[in-house]
């Protein structure tokens, strides 16, 4: 009996050590891969930070997908919100007019401003009036009176072009406000979250098409530093956009991309909120068990529409962060990375059931799928054996997170 008792105890600290050591293990895996394949073609510093910097965009979607996963959910639109982010960021930029993308985004926009104006100053009138109707209605007129602003503010950047500040907020907002919307539909419609984003998905792909017009077009953006302007306009995009693909100089050299920048901070915050605020604990539960959660107190509703909103807002900004790097606004521009981001989460320790995972681990996922990717490329393999290899990775991932391959271990032991 106690024989017995130490085999479960033994495979149990096995198993775990695989769940909590296994993405790091295989990023070192990867890295040796990576420099006995190619020694110092690898490890040189440009290919470094070459890789840094285009796994940093894809990185943002996985980061909300992590949220998404740890309480159970998936989110299949994340490729599609960077797909129609990536058009209304564009045009935002270039043109200077009402179209499409500001007929939509803009009012988006000064619709949170109302709200967020409206829920501050009824929570601040509430400590001093008690009288409700009162309170409601100064509330209104105060929200009502800093959306109008925002939205002449608004309008006035259309005649005179976006800055690079205020595409930063509009456009994640436009992302945060949709995945609010699948998250209300989901907690609210008591709906699978894989049929309402699979809805989703269809319709941002749709919407960017429709707001790109003429099929889909690509939407290109110009700088005054390249000489040259769109056909028919003389229209600029800020420069201070373009600073967004760069590097930051450190004793003379470019080292650290700046997309990197907005990676690492969206991990941090993301850690911070997982491990410190109650909102973490909240998500880790719902995960573990939804109706356990709901009986402690947990406003399980609310925690999946904000769980889904960041996964909109996080994909919104990698698609601002995708025309800085490639200049353009593509309605197909996250095609597919809907599945690089639930690879990157898998890979990197977050089980697909919910409530067990760090974003930390989501960051090693993401670096080992760049690595390999990079690694591929250098020994100039074809793009249908990496995606059979990712492929194999994620399957093998899955396999070591359930325990698989610690049932199998033990029957081979006896």
């Amino acid at each position: 009996m106690i024989k017995t008792r130490m085999n479960v105890v033994y495979a149990s600290n096995i198993k775990l050590l695989f769940r909590r050591l296994g993405p790091f293990m295989g990023l070192i895996a990867i890295f040796a891969a990576g420099v006995f394949l190619n020694g110092s073609t690898f490890l040189n510093l440009y290919n470094q930070l070459n890789v840094l910097g285009r796994i940093s965009i894809i990185a943002l979607p996985a980061v909300g997908m992590t949220l998404v996963i740890l309480t159970a959910g998936i989110d299949l639109s994340v490729g599609s919100m960077v797909s129609l982010s990536s058009v209304v960021c564009a045009m935002l930029l270039m043109e200077r007019t009402w179209t499409k993308a500001t007929s939509i985004a803009v009012p988006v926009f000064v619709f949170l401003c109302l709200v967020i104006a409206f829920t501050l100053t009824k929570r601040f009138l509430r400590r001093h009036i008690s009288n409700s109707k009162v309170v409601s209605l100064f509330s209104l007129i105060v929200g009502s009176s800093i959306g109008f602003m925002v939205f002449l503010l608004m309008s006035r950047q259309v005649a005179t072009g976006f800055k690079t500040l205020t595409v930063l907020l509009v456009v994640p907002v436009l992302g945060l406000g949709l995945g609010t919307l699948t998250g209300a539909v989901i907690a609210k419609g008591k709906i699978q979250p894989f049929i309402v984003t699979l809805g989703m998905m269809s319709g941002a792909v749709g919407l960017a098409k429709f707001i790109a017009g003429k099929g889909g077009q690509i939407h290109p953006i110009y700088y005054q530093a390249t000489g040259y302007t769109a056909e028919g306009t003389t229209q600029m995009a800020p420069q201070s956009f373009d600073m967004l693909s760069g590097k930051i100089a450190l004793f003379g050299m470019d080292l650290f991309p700046i997309t990197g920048l907005f990676f690492l901070a969206a991990v941090l915050i993301v850690h911070f909120i997982l491990t410190r605020l109650r909102l973490g604990r909240h998500i880790y539960a719902i995960g573990g068990n939804e109706l356990t959660a709901r009986l402690s107190g947990v406003r399980v509703e609310r925690v999946k529409i904000l769980v889904y909103g960041i996964s909109g807002g996080l994909s919104a900004l990698a698609g601002v962060l995708y025309c800085a790097s490639y200049t353009q606004g593509k309605p197909d521009a996250g095609a597919t990375w809907e599945l690089d981001a639930i690879a990157a989460v898998v890979i990197g320790g977050t089980s697909l059931m919910g409530g067990r995972g760090t974003v930390l681990g989501t960051m090693v996922g993401v670096l080992i799928l760049g690595y390999l990717s990079n690694i591929l490329n250098l020994q100039e393999v074809p793009s249908e054996v990496q995606d059979i290899l990712k492929g194999i990775i994620i399957i093998g991932a899955v396999l070591l997170q359930e325990g698989a391959v610690v049932r199998w271990f033990r029957r081979l032991k006896k």
